[in-house]
């Protein structure tokens, strides 16, 4: 009796330990996230004087001035504005042109096919520093340098080959059989497509338009090389070049600089919560396609 209960209790053993192990590792990585993030926060209630007698304090008293001031900034809600205009401007464009050619890829056949697949995938090997230059020249002579056009084009083709990677094993999972019913029933590819395969997907394009949302919202090089050396004003300039103009020009007053860029991850924060679970959702059924 012992000697079989023996190898159970052992196999137990080893199992609490990895799940504490896991436990511990996924503790430590969610307090390394969150602990920034609370700081930053924490810290824009506090006065610079405060701060700099004692950086890792707590605030004594609570103020809400750094708040206040930014809150009542017309060059914060114009950054807000901007940054708004274009993340859902960059992610209508990604959800729009990538659920059309991942349908294309997915479901039609035709030489080539494949191929294009690769080409679409290849673009992840390419990061934005390697375009940088040609791509503000080609903003330049085509007239969109310092424009918000300029700004969510290239955000959307960049964000295209990810949302493609995505939604294609989304589109390729739908069973044939059902297409071949809804073509009994009269209805035409595009019929199929309207009525079918967008609900279907429907977690696929929240996924791959949280992505394209957050990427934009908290994009730095792109909106650098656009707007601020394109010549836009600074109170449209987006929220990261926001906080680093701000950021500059008030490099003294620590407390207001964590405000601002407290401020400035809300929204985003707020917006990855909220959809947390369809993110998850998307890539888990990207995954199993």
């Amino acid at each position: 009796m012992s000697t079989a209960t023996a190898p159970a209790a052992q196999a137990g053993s080893r199992f609490g330990f990895r799940s504490g192990l896991i436990y511990v590792v996924a503790l430590t990585a969610i307090l390394v996230s969150i602990i920034p993030v609370l700081y930053i926060w924490i810290s824009g209630f506090r006065t610079s004087a405060d701060l700099n007698a004692n950086p890792g304090g707590w605030p004594d008293p609570w103020s809400l001035t750094n708040y206040g001031n930014v809150l009542s900034s017309p060059r914060f809600w114009g950054s807000v504005f901007s940054s708004s205009l274009v993340a859902i401007g960059t992610t209508l464009g990604v959800v729009v042109l990538g659920i059309c050619a991942a349908y294309v890829i997915a479901r039609y056949t035709f030489r080539g096919r494949q191929w294009l697949y690769t080409f679409f995938s290849a673009g992840l090997m390419f990061p934005l520093t390697v375009a940088a230059l040609p791509l503000s020249i080609l903003l330049r002579d085509i007239g969109l340098h310092g424009t918000f056009l300029g700004l969510i084009i290239p955000q959307v083709a960049f964000a295209l080959p990810v949302t493609i990677i995505i939604l294609v094993p989304f589109l390729r999972a739908i069973p044939n059989e059902i297409e071949e019913a809804a073509s009994i029933d009269g209805a035409s590819r595009i019929g199929f497509f309207w009525r079918i395969v967008l609900p279907l997907s429907l977690p696929g394009l929240i996924t791959v338009g949280v992505l394209a949302f957050l990427g934009s919202w908290n994009g730095y090089l792109l909106p650098l090389l656009v707007m601020a050396a394109g010549g836009m004003p600074q109170e449209l300039w987006t929220l990261p070049l926001g906080v680093q103009q701000f950021s500059t020009q008030y490099s003294q007053d620590t407390g207001a600089v964590l405000a601002y860029t407290s401020l400035a991850m809300i929204p985003a924060l707020v917006f990855f919560l909220a959809a947390e679970r369809r993110i998850v959702g998307g890539l888990t059924g990207a995954v199993k396609g």
